[in-house]
């Protein structure tokens, strides 16, 4: 892909902006004055989404042959979060503004005012250092804080008429677990060996104290995640495995390497022996974008102890019997979505058909996650060229998603459509009436090629390469 001539720093307010003019990402019941941290996925949005899991899945699941796939149900007995630990473990650390009595994360808070890292610590060791540095105060009005707490950030719900203890459930604050209890039945309904793994994408709900960053942080989310069950001997070379399969997907995207890094974690959760995430640098830092987890027999051994079911494996190659680690995958289709934005969001130096220089916005998108693959634009309105531009739409809509549009100046609209990031433009002008040829634009180059129609669909087949 062509490098700007020219380039602005990306910001998530142009990121914000540009998702609601071009009908990205919109803000939940926006009519109703909408709803804290909560999004809702316009026309272009749910493309990029879909074609994120859409890649996502044809590389985890389509092209291995030691995967399968999976959807497990959001509602599920209580008793598999009380063994997953997240009811006694799934919690943040909260602190109380005894001013305006806003909440915040402690952890976040000390992180962001005094440079402290305070992830994973416990309630003590938090309230130890926010008095090591009374300048913490509430961001809001610069109160004072209260000591922190644990919040349990699972979302209960009920089942049936009665609101009561016995009728608490909870939305699943993972889709990890749905692959956990369902690991006999995918060994004797597949007839899979380990090593092997399950893959599903759902949406998840936490009930955070300080979501925000737009879609960074919702109580509403959608994971891609992917369980792989091995021999304990060998997690840790799997561990490694994935860690780089990992990053290469991104990158094979078209997400700049520079722009990523893996981090470790140095305090584990309940669960894991090693853990890393893969962070992408935003313009508000380096955040969290995937994380991959050794979370050793923990999960099969604890749904055993609970459901009194038997998840441990027979190999019958070593002939012997073990409860399989686990190597973990765990991406956020959203998070994913918005870091893909930012990536790819480029200002450039044009110069405008009347010779004026002018800002061109641009997404590079790689072409297998634009929302719009090609765009059909007829020179004019005219009733004839618009009669040979929705023949053309209707040749090229069989293979990809494809946008017409008559609409404004020529230039405007491939203004537009490099704004949304629509690899190819075709526009038709009145030469195609007699010389049955169109002109093709590459929007990262802006380079133009005449192509005729009858190899139209060649043209951009080798161009995609879908």
């Amino acid at each position: 892909m062509a490098k700007p001539t020219s380039s602005t720093a990306v910001t998530m307010e142009k990121i914000i902006s540009l998702c609601k003019r071009r009908g990205f990402i919109f803000p939940s019941s926006e009519i109703y004055g909408g709803l804290a941290s909560s999004y809702d996925y316009g026309p272009l949005g749910v493309e990029l989404k879909n074609n994120i899991k859409q890649e996502w899945w044809r590389t985890m699941v389509w092209q291995r042959r030691d995967l399968v796939g999976l959807d497990a149900a959001i509602l599920m007995h209580p008793k598999v979060w009380e063994a997953s630990g997240h009811v006694e473990s799934f919690v943040d650390p909260l602190v109380d503004c005894l001013d305006c009595k806003l909440r915040h994360r402690a952890d976040e808070l000390l992180a962001e005012q005094a440079g402290v890292n305070a992830d994973k610590l416990t309630t003590v060791e938090l309230n130890k250092l926010l008095a090591e540095h009374p300048e913490v105060k509430c961001p809001s009005c610069g109160g004072k804080l209260s000591e922190a707490r644990t919040f349990n950030i699972l979302m209960e719900t009920y089942l049936g008429v009665v609101k009561d203890e016995k009728s608490i459930c909870y939305l699943r604050g993972e889709t990890c677990q749905g692959i956990y209890v369902n690991f006999l039945n995918v060994i004797n309904a597949s007839r899979v060996k380990i090593p092997f793994g399950i893959a599903q994408i759902g949406k998840a709900f936490r009930n955070e104290i300080t979501p925000g960053h737009f879609t960074f942080r919702t109580r509403e989310f959608e994971q891609m995640e992917m369980q792989y069950f091995v021999q304990p001997a060998a997690a840790a070379k799997v561990y490694e495995e994935w860690k780089q399969a990992r990053i290469e997907w991104y990158k094979n995207l078209g997400m700049q390497a520079k722009k990523m890094r893996f981090n470790e974690h140095k305090k584990l959760a309940h669960y894991a022996k090693a853990a890393f995430d893969i962070e992408y640098e935003t313009p508000i830092g380096w955040k969290e974008m995937e994380g991959i987890h050794n979370r050793g027999d923990w999960d099969l051994s604890r749904h055993s102890k609970f459901s009194g079911e038997d998840l441990s494996y027979f190999d019958q190659e070593s002939g012997e019997r073990y409860t399989p680690y686990i190597v973990e995958t765990s991406a956020g289709a959203d998070r994913s979505a918005l870091f893909f934005l930012l990536d790819a969001y480029a200002e450039e130096e044009v110069e405008s058909a009347k010779g004026e220089k002018e800002t061109r916005v641009v997404l590079r998108l790689h072409h297998k996650l634009a929302p719009i693959k090609v765009a059909v634009l007829p020179l004019s309105k005219k009733e004839e060229l618009s009669a040979k531009a929705l023949a053309v739409w209707d040749l090229l809509k069989l293979n990809w998603h494809t946008e017409y549009d008559e609409t404004q100046s020529i230039g405007k609209r491939y203004r537009r459509q490099d704004e949304i990031g629509t690899p190819f433009c075709v526009t038709v002008d009145f030469e195609s009436l007699t010389d049955g040829a169109v002109t093709v634009r590459e929007r990262d180059s802006m380079k133009q090629d005449r192509v005729a129609i009858k190899e139209l669909v060649d043209y951009l087949r080798e161009k995609l390469a879908l």
